[in-house]
């Protein structure tokens, strides 16, 4: 099994407002128009949720806003990317960050969530869940008194490196000084579970 299939040109756009600057991705020159304003829609739309979220929580005066993305796989019809909004408002203890990630099928413009990436009835949820509970011991990671760490199929998660990397916002499972914790997975492990030809496979498999 092999794939091959140019990265997908990217430009970043940026909103502005009082107060506000968010510099967001826009894919552009895809074959297939119908896949790319899918996905670009997808992705003003993961932003504008992202602020809102972020009002429920700096609910504080003068709210100062910045917004990034990084692009973490851009290959073999897969683009993955990490969202992040930092919002500080007045007099609030500290800023906050929302961070949120999308993965695209760029020939269909699909967005994946986590259960679309394994087989139906496979485990995946309980050998997820494991990993992540195995590093957060292996790694030393605090954890907030009384949390049960679980992986759920709506879990954050953005693919990189060859791995399926499972993330969690700020305070949900860590203290805030942790940051946002994250937690590799190498795409070689979850073949036995994968969903055919989904996006594990298709970065696991060699390219000739």
């Amino acid at each position: 099994m092999t794939y091959y299939e140019p990265p997908v040109e990217i430009r970043t756009l940026t909103y502005s407002a009082p107060g506000t600057v968010i510099q967001y991705p826009q894919v552009t020159g895809l074959a297939n128009r119908q896949a790319e304003e899918r996905i670009n829609r997808a992705i003003i739309l993961q932003i504008q949720e992202m602020q809102r979220i972020q009002q429920g929580v700096q609910t504080g005066t003068n709210p100062e806003t910045t917004g990034h993305f990084e692009i973490k796989t851009n290959e073999r019809g897969i683009l993955s990317l990490l969202l992040s909004n930092y919002t500080y408002s007045i007099p609030m203890a500290h800023g906050y960050t929302v961070a949120k990630a999308l993965t695209f099928s760029t020939r269909t413009g699909q967005s994946y969530n986590l259960s679309d990436l394994f087989r139906p009835g496979s485990n995946y949820l309980a050998l997820l869940t494991a990993e992540v509970n195995r590093q957060i011991k292996e790694r030393n990671i605090p954890t907030l008194e009384g949390n049960v760490v679980t992986v759920q199929p709506s879990q954050d998660f953005y693919l990189a490196d060859k791995s399926l990397v499972i993330f969690y916002p700020l305070y949900a499972i860590t203290p805030y000084y942790v940051g946002i914790p994250m937690f590799p997975i190498s795409v070689y492990s979850l073949q036995g579970i994968a969903t055919e030809n989904g996006p594990l496979m298709i970065l696991a498999a060699d390219i000739v």
